[in-house]
């Protein structure tokens, strides 16, 4: 290597290094990190730490009663989701589309469902419908439709084409065909994925009642706002220990569904 390429080398390094460098002191002015709030910070999160311990629950039946809805919301969401997903599915995949046209359009849906976060989607059933666990169910089911969709569609193009070409040649109907050899073809898949869109609903779940759909949510929300930080710690550990129950149920389904699949292999 001459010593040309290494000096050029060198300075490209150096270039791009103070690119770097000079991108990362103007965003930290632009977003004003550099703020003298941020130095204050050390002494607003001792008081904020100081008032949160110990944590409390003032109303423990109220906090039972939005952390059984959260699961509702995230259970309800989830089912229709996957209901809605396996029906789109049977249109987007390719080789059992009725026209190409049709898979393209469906993807399309599933990719546009894909781009609005959970969020935005429970704000706009929110103003249409109004507060409570119905937006958040249809929010959660929407958002799952956007990613197991996907999935599904994926799943059933990969399939053997010969299961379905045997299944016509009987003179099996579209329905025969979709019940006897797509489904069993992708059950597995189908079950390990619908699992972990629950595992992420559960999560879900208890953030869509920040924006008032309902769930343990609201209740995080009501307690930050009359700044009573013991009890927003104290919901906060109900909202871990949720997502912890639900970690555990998700592995052990998934566990179960991958023993039974290995067992049909057999």
């Amino acid at each position: 290597m001459t010593p040309y390429v290494n000096q050029k080398k060198q300075l490209t390094k150096v270039i791009y290094s103070g690119l770097f460098l000079i991108i990362f002191i103007f965003s930290l002015v632009q977003v004003g990190i550099l703020d003298r709030r941020l130095f204050e910070a050390p002494s607003r999160v001792e008081s904020l730490l100081i008032g949160m311990f110990p944590p409390a629950i003032s109303e423990p039946i109220d906090i039972a009663g939005a952390a059984i809805e959260s699961l509702q919301v995230a259970v309800m969401g989830t089912l229709w989701g996957i209901v809605f997903s396996i029906v789109l599915a049977m249109f987007a995949a390719k080789n059992v589309a009725p026209h190409i046209s049709i898979s393209y359009g469906v993807k399309a849906f599933a990719a546009f469902v894909r781009a609005v976060p959970a969020l935005i989607w429970a704000l706009l059933f929110i103003v249409a419908i109004g507060l409570g666990p119905t937006p958040g169910i249809l929010a959660l089911a929407v958002n799952s439709i956007g990613m197991l969709l996907k999935v599904y569609a994926e799943a059933i193009e990969e399939i053997d084409q010969g299961v379905i070409e045997a299944l016509k040649a009987t003179g099996a109907s579209k329905f025969q065909v979709i019940m006897q050899g797509v489904m069993p073809s992708v059950m597995s898949i189908i079950i390990s994925w619908s699992i972990f869109r629950f595992d992420i609903n559960i999560r879900y779940a208890a953030v869509l009642g920040v924006v008032g759909a309902g769930g343990i949510g609201w209740e995080l929300v009501r307690a930050s706002r009359i700044m009573a930080y013991d009890e927003v710690l104290g919901i906060t550990l109900v909202i871990f220990a949720m997502i912890l129950c639900a970690e555990l149920l998700t592995r052990y389904l998934k566990n179960k569904s991958d023993r039974v699949t290995l067992q049909a292999m057999e």
